[in-house]
Protein backbone atom coordinates (compact mmCIF):
# COMPACT_ATOMS: atom_id res chain seq x y z
CA UNK A 1 0.00 0.00 0.00
CA UNK A 2 1.40 3.45 -0.83
CA UNK A 3 2.13 5.03 2.62
CA UNK A 4 2.63 9.20 3.11
CA UNK A 5 5.15 9.12 5.36
CA UNK A 6 8.18 8.52 4.89
CA UNK A 7 8.80 9.01 1.28
CA UNK A 8 7.74 6.24 -0.84
CA UNK A 9 9.99 6.86 -3.95
CA UNK A 10 8.15 4.91 -7.08
CA UNK A 11 10.47 1.90 -8.26
CA UNK A 12 12.42 2.30 -11.03
CA UNK A 13 12.53 6.19 -11.24
CA UNK A 14 16.29 7.53 -11.01
CA UNK A 15 16.69 10.08 -8.11
CA UNK A 16 18.32 13.57 -8.37
CA UNK A 17 21.88 13.45 -6.99
CA UNK A 18 21.71 15.65 -3.81
CA UNK A 19 24.69 18.37 -5.88
CA UNK A 20 21.92 18.55 -8.35
CA UNK A 21 19.41 19.87 -6.79
CA UNK A 22 18.30 23.63 -7.20
CA UNK A 23 16.62 26.49 -5.80
CA UNK A 24 13.00 27.00 -7.31
CA UNK A 25 11.63 30.31 -8.65
CA UNK A 26 8.36 28.98 -7.42
CA UNK A 27 6.92 32.15 -5.31
CA UNK A 28 3.52 32.85 -3.19
CA UNK A 29 2.88 36.79 -4.34
CA UNK A 30 0.81 39.26 -1.33
CA UNK A 31 -0.43 42.65 -1.16
CA UNK A 32 0.05 44.64 2.08
CA UNK A 33 -2.44 46.79 3.50
CA UNK A 34 -0.43 49.91 2.16
CA UNK A 35 -0.71 48.16 -1.58
CA UNK A 36 3.14 46.86 -1.83
CA UNK A 37 3.52 43.44 -3.03
CA UNK A 38 5.76 41.32 -2.00
CA UNK A 39 7.02 37.51 -2.73
CA UNK A 40 7.35 34.18 -0.50
CA UNK A 41 8.76 30.70 -0.44
CA UNK A 42 5.68 28.78 -0.66
CA UNK A 43 5.05 27.37 2.47
CA UNK A 44 4.37 23.49 2.53
CA UNK A 45 0.54 24.03 2.43
CA UNK A 46 0.64 26.47 -0.26
CA UNK A 47 1.91 23.81 -2.57
CA UNK A 48 -0.29 21.36 -1.32
CA UNK A 49 -3.58 23.52 -2.20
CA UNK A 50 -1.75 24.16 -5.45
CA UNK A 51 -1.37 20.51 -5.88
CA UNK A 52 -4.60 19.79 -4.77
CA UNK A 53 -6.55 22.45 -7.29
CA UNK A 54 -4.17 20.55 -10.55
CA UNK A 55 -5.26 16.92 -9.40
CA UNK A 56 -9.12 18.06 -8.76
CA UNK A 57 -8.88 19.77 -12.60
CA UNK A 58 -7.39 16.41 -14.00
CA UNK A 59 -9.72 14.15 -12.48
CA UNK A 60 -7.58 12.40 -10.60
CA UNK A 61 -8.63 10.40 -7.85
CA UNK A 62 -7.55 8.59 -4.64
CA UNK A 63 -4.28 11.10 -4.33
CA UNK A 64 -1.27 10.03 -2.09
CA UNK A 65 1.18 12.49 -1.59
CA UNK A 66 4.27 10.80 0.13
CA UNK A 67 6.99 12.28 1.92
CA UNK A 68 9.31 13.05 4.29
CA UNK A 69 7.04 15.69 6.19
CA UNK A 70 4.85 14.28 9.21
CA UNK A 71 1.14 15.21 8.97
CA UNK A 72 -1.13 15.87 11.96
CA UNK A 73 -3.87 13.75 13.00
CA UNK A 74 -6.32 16.25 10.34
CA UNK A 75 -4.06 15.32 7.70
CA UNK A 76 -2.41 18.86 7.72
CA UNK A 77 1.78 18.92 7.87
CA UNK A 78 2.71 19.16 10.90
CA UNK A 79 3.97 23.40 11.31
CA UNK A 80 7.35 23.25 12.87
CA UNK A 81 9.74 19.72 12.11
CA UNK A 82 13.16 19.18 10.97
CA UNK A 83 14.25 19.96 7.27
CA UNK A 84 14.64 16.55 5.86
CA UNK A 85 18.11 15.80 4.15
CA UNK A 86 15.26 14.28 1.10
CA UNK A 87 13.06 16.73 -0.15
CA UNK A 88 11.82 14.17 -2.68
CA UNK A 89 7.96 13.81 -3.28
CA UNK A 90 5.91 11.30 -5.06
CA UNK A 91 2.41 11.74 -5.69
CA UNK A 92 0.24 8.73 -6.23
CA UNK A 93 -3.47 9.11 -7.99
CA UNK A 94 -5.90 6.95 -10.53
CA UNK A 95 -6.47 8.14 -13.42
CA UNK A 96 -9.04 6.86 -15.52
CA UNK A 97 -9.04 3.38 -13.61
CA UNK A 98 -4.83 3.09 -13.62
CA UNK A 99 -2.66 4.08 -11.40
CA UNK A 100 -0.21 6.88 -11.80
CA UNK A 101 3.03 8.07 -9.75
CA UNK A 102 4.56 11.78 -10.21
CA UNK A 103 7.93 12.01 -8.42
CA UNK A 104 10.04 15.10 -7.73
CA UNK A 105 13.33 15.65 -6.40
CA UNK A 106 14.80 18.42 -8.54
CA UNK A 107 14.23 21.09 -5.98
CA UNK A 108 15.83 21.66 -2.59
CA UNK A 109 12.67 22.42 -0.40
CA UNK A 110 9.83 20.16 -0.45
CA UNK A 111 7.47 22.43 -1.00
CA UNK A 112 8.85 23.58 -4.38
CA UNK A 113 8.45 19.59 -5.53
CA UNK A 114 5.51 19.44 -4.47
CA UNK A 115 4.30 22.82 -6.75
CA UNK A 116 6.79 21.37 -9.80
CA UNK A 117 4.92 18.72 -9.99
CA UNK A 118 1.35 20.86 -9.44
CA UNK A 119 2.92 23.05 -12.44
CA UNK A 120 3.37 20.25 -14.29
CA UNK A 121 0.09 18.79 -14.58
CA UNK A 122 -1.31 22.09 -15.34
CA UNK A 123 1.00 22.96 -18.65
CA UNK A 124 0.32 18.97 -19.36
CA UNK A 125 -3.28 20.23 -19.49
CA UNK A 126 -2.78 23.02 -21.38
CA UNK A 127 -1.28 20.80 -24.30
CA UNK A 128 -4.01 18.37 -24.53
CA UNK A 129 -5.94 21.24 -25.67
CA UNK A 130 -4.26 21.55 -29.25
CA UNK A 131 -6.12 17.92 -29.35
CA UNK A 132 -2.61 15.84 -30.48
CA UNK A 133 -3.19 13.12 -27.39
CA UNK A 134 -5.26 13.23 -24.28
CA UNK A 135 -4.26 13.74 -20.79
CA UNK A 136 -4.43 9.99 -20.03
CA UNK A 137 -2.28 9.13 -23.24
CA UNK A 138 0.75 11.72 -21.81
CA UNK A 139 1.17 10.42 -18.55
CA UNK A 140 1.17 6.38 -19.61
CA UNK A 141 4.84 7.39 -19.00
CA UNK A 142 3.95 8.14 -14.95
CA UNK A 143 1.95 4.70 -14.81
CA UNK A 144 2.27 3.54 -10.45
CA UNK A 145 4.56 0.06 -11.03
CA UNK A 146 3.12 -1.86 -7.87
CA UNK A 147 6.10 -2.08 -5.00
CA UNK A 148 7.77 -4.97 -4.72
CA UNK A 149 6.51 -8.05 -2.49
CA UNK A 150 2.97 -6.25 -3.33
CA UNK A 151 -0.13 -8.90 -2.48
CA UNK A 152 -1.03 -10.66 -5.54
CA UNK A 153 -4.79 -8.93 -6.85
CA UNK A 154 -6.46 -12.15 -6.72
CA UNK A 155 -5.63 -12.46 -3.06
CA UNK A 156 -6.79 -8.72 -2.92
CA UNK A 157 -10.01 -9.38 -4.19
CA UNK A 158 -10.44 -12.92 -2.44
CA UNK A 159 -11.00 -14.29 -5.66
CA UNK A 160 -9.28 -17.36 -7.42
CA UNK A 161 -6.66 -16.60 -9.66
CA UNK A 162 -9.20 -18.14 -12.43
CA UNK A 163 -12.03 -15.44 -11.68
CA UNK A 164 -13.52 -14.30 -14.61
CA UNK A 165 -13.72 -10.57 -15.49
CA UNK A 166 -17.29 -10.57 -14.53
CA UNK A 167 -16.03 -12.27 -10.66
CA UNK A 168 -13.67 -9.91 -10.82
CA UNK A 169 -15.93 -6.90 -10.93
CA UNK A 170 -17.92 -8.19 -8.58
CA UNK A 171 -15.28 -8.60 -5.97
CA UNK A 172 -14.43 -5.14 -6.70
CA UNK A 173 -17.33 -3.80 -6.15
CA UNK A 174 -18.73 -5.60 -2.87
CA UNK A 175 -14.73 -4.48 -1.92
CA UNK A 176 -14.95 -1.17 -2.57
CA UNK A 177 -18.44 -0.33 -0.23
CA UNK A 178 -16.40 -1.53 2.40
CA UNK A 179 -12.57 -0.22 1.80
CA UNK A 180 -14.01 3.21 0.32
CA UNK A 181 -12.09 6.07 2.53
CA UNK A 182 -15.95 7.79 3.13
CA UNK A 183 -16.95 4.14 5.29
CA UNK A 184 -16.00 3.54 8.47
CA UNK A 185 -12.71 1.67 8.36
CA UNK A 186 -11.70 2.53 4.84
CA UNK A 187 -9.22 4.50 3.46
CA UNK A 188 -7.28 6.29 0.52
CA UNK A 189 -4.78 3.45 0.75
CA UNK A 190 -7.12 0.55 0.76
CA UNK A 191 -9.14 1.65 -2.42
CA UNK A 192 -5.91 2.22 -4.02
CA UNK A 193 -4.90 -1.04 -3.52
CA UNK A 194 -8.59 -2.68 -4.49
CA UNK A 195 -8.04 -0.68 -7.84
CA UNK A 196 -4.64 -2.14 -8.22
CA UNK A 197 -6.00 -5.70 -7.96
CA UNK A 198 -8.92 -5.15 -10.24
CA UNK A 199 -6.93 -3.49 -12.76
CA UNK A 200 -4.15 -6.41 -13.03
CA UNK A 201 -7.04 -8.72 -12.83
CA UNK A 202 -8.98 -7.55 -15.66
CA UNK A 203 -5.08 -6.80 -17.70
CA UNK A 204 -4.55 -10.66 -17.48
CA UNK A 205 -8.90 -11.82 -18.68
CA UNK A 206 -8.07 -9.04 -21.83
CA UNK A 207 -10.68 -6.85 -20.33
CA UNK A 208 -11.54 -3.20 -19.35
CA UNK A 209 -12.57 -1.46 -16.53
CA UNK A 210 -13.04 1.84 -18.33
Amino acid sequence: MTQAYPLQWPQGRRRTPAELRREAKFRKVKDDQYGWRSQYHLSIDDAVERLETELSRLGATLPVLSTNFEKRLDGRFRAKQPSSDDPGVAVYFVLDGQPHCLPCDTYLRTADNIAAIAAHIEATRAIERHGVASVAEMFAGFRALPAPGATPWWQVLAVPLSASAEEIEAAFRKLARERHPDRPGGSHDMMSELNRARDAGLKERGGSNG
